[in-house]
């Protein structure tokens, strides 16, 4: 069961909000708000992973939400499906800058493709739901996307799949926004002229008059041969790259010709695949052209978001082979990984390696007043975060709620761990199986 804020105090959405909810058997259940304080005791207790906010509202402040949320990004990692009933959209997402957009859309919008949206989300929770045990426990992941020649799966998908990296810290700010316009562009573009046939003049024609080229795909769509067509957008992602392809139904195009293409002027439109080949890497074609591939290469052992709660703590930058902590010393600080890899010795051998996905290096000891189980050596260039404990209980009396995200960190921690023994123990057991059945025991 997954607890979705809906700040609103329409009636009439709140309740088909719920009952589009309640399709799916308690999965998603929303809990509505109609006044400020309330939301935002509730962003910090539950850490909810999807906001529903209808901007539109006149009793609530929903940007003031927005800024509660902007003051710790961090820890209010989750989505936000936004709301509104003609508010200028630029102006709504300038407001709603930096933050892991799901869908911006109008009422009557939102009423038509919510059912459709929680659909979205439901099959793609592995990419969405990512600060949970998962996070530890998946290193690679592959999927495929079935897409509609709907703009509101096109940018459903393309927020999904940006957030969880950025989330994830694999890829920085500035990549995140490279990798969203590649994405919306050959999206659209696989839609527009490959599925619905859209000619490069047929559009320029359209632009012109000033139409929104949303209502010309839908004009389209009302071809039942055109309505039917699917974009299939797969990708996996790795450690150190996600790879990403995307293909449509349509005839193709000379794709060759298009990028070598040069224009003395700038244009209403056509340069989408250009723009694409610059920000990400290995942009390619198959050779009927409707087919295109692309790689976008991750950031190494660093962190995009730092708690607000440690913005003033001291920052420590230790080089490589230099000592963090030795074992058997006192523990009278925590460390927060900002970036770099460390590895963990204990009587002298290497028993682990910690890096930013860890979070905190020390908070055992740290907690239960030991002694360092463990020396720590930087590996390479390491940023940590260093905080007292004095300071950390400070902090956890001034936001009690960091207490229980803290707790929740530990409790996945013993999970991982548990998992690791049962792995381990599994295999001793095949192995013991195979020894007893080939007589090579040991007899005593």
């Amino acid at each position: 069961m997954r607890k979705i804020p809906v700040i609103s105090t329409d009636a009439q959405l709140n309740q088909f909000i719920k009952l589009e909810c309640d399709k799916f058997t308690h999965e998603f259940v929303p809990v509505f708000f109609d006044e400020n304080a309330d939301v935002v005791g509730f962003l910090k207790y539950e850490l909810p992973e999807i906001k529903i906010v209808y901007f539109s509202d006149v009793k609530i402040d929903a940007l003031a939400v927005l800024s509660e949320v902007r003051a710790d990004p961090w820890l209010h990692y989750g989505g936000i499906i936004a709301i509104h009933d003609n508010m200028d959209e630029k102006e709504l997402l300038e407001a709603m800058r930096d933050q892991n957009i799901i869908a911006v859309l109008r009422k009557r919008e939102f009423m038509n493709g919510f059912a459709r949206l929680i659909k979205i989300i439901r099959q793609n929770k592995q990419i969405l739901f990512q600060r949970g045990i998962q996070q530890y426990l998946i290193r690679n992941i592959a999927g495929s996307f079935i897409i509609d020649n709907d703009p509101l799966d096109v940018t459903t998908y393309s927020n999904l799949v940006t957030n969880y990296l950025f989330n994830a810290s694999l890829i920085s700010r500035d990549a995140k926004e490279k990798l969203h316009v590649a994405l919306l562009e050959l999206l659209f573009n696989a839609i527009e002229h490959g599925n619905c046939k859209i000619s490069y003049d047929e559009k320029t024609a359209w632009l012109e008059r000033n139409h929104d080229m949303m209502d010309f795909i839908r004009e389209k769509n009302r071809d039942p041969a055109v309505r039917t067509k699917k974009v299939y957008f797969t990708y996996t992602i790795t450690p150190e790259r996600s790879r990403f392809s995307i293909r449509d139904e349509g005839d193709g195009f000379d794709w060759r010709a298009r990028l070598d293409a040069k224009r003395d002027e700038p244009e209403l439109h056509g340069m989408g695949m250009k723009m694409a080949s610059i920000y990400v890497s290995n942009l390619s074609y198959n050779e009927k052209g409707n087919e295109a591939t692309f790689e976008m290469e991750h950031q190494k052992n660093a962190t995009n978001m730092i708690p607000a709660i440690f913005d003033a703590s001291q920052e420590l930058v230790f080089e490589n082979g230099q000592r963090v902590c030795s074992e058997g010393e006192e523990s009278d600080y925590l460390y927060y990984i900002v970036s770099g890899m460390l590895y963990v010795y204990a009587k002298g051998k290497l028993v682990s390696s910690l890096s930013p996905d860890d979070i905190f290096l020390g908070e055992m000891s740290f907690l239960l007043s030991n002694r360092r189980s463990a020396t720590v050596v930087s590996q390479g260039k390491t940023t940590l975060i260093r905080i007292s404990k004095q300071d950390f209980v400070n902090l956890i009396r001034d936001n009690p709620h960091y207490g229980i995200f803290l707790a929740r960190l530990l409790a996945q921690r013993l999970a991982r761990l548990n998992l690791r023994m049962s792995r381990l123990n599994t295999e001793y057991l095949k192995l013991k199986t195979v020894c007893e059945t080939n007589d090579l025991m040991p007899r005593e």
